[in-house]
């Protein structure tokens, strides 16, 4: 094991996914956030409150993984990015999904989320290099 990957099993306030209070902070609240923004009638807002939290969400996972190696933040990082442009381009209406594309949208994020989460850290371990 690494320096780096040490850090984090020997203090593991380090890694904010594996803490509840920066894990609410980082990627909870973004999420309620995005469940909330359902209730907005107009695409635009939807997709803009979408892509921030998105981005939030990815730039604290890429962050987290530069702070202590954590495996699937090397993953979710920029996949929370890419969601962050898909929901853009389908709110400026430049990304033709048809009528269920929020709910496609949400779906990708949320099982694409799940699958890179759990299957990364299933194959290389929670922290690596």
């Amino acid at each position: 094991m690494d320096e780096q990957c040490a850090v984090c099993v020997e203090a593991p306030e380090r890694d904010w996914a594996g803490n509840w209070k920066s894990f609410v902070g980082f990627w909870g609240l973004p999420a309620v956030i995005m469940v909330g923004a359902w209730i907005l009638a107009e695409p635009m807002p939807r997709a803009l409150l979408w892509s921030l939290m998105l981005v939030w969400m990815g730039a604290a996972c890429i962050a987290n993984a530069r702070r202590c190696s954590r495996t699937h933040c090397r993953f979710t990082g920029p996949f929370f990015l890419l969601m962050a442009v898909l929901v853009a381009a389908y709110g400026a209406g430049m990304l033709p999904l048809g009528t269920y594309g929020w709910i496609g949208l949400s779906g990708v994020a949320l099982f694409g989320n799940a699958i890179l989460w759990w299957g990364s850290e299933r194959l290389w371990g929670r922290f690596t290099r």
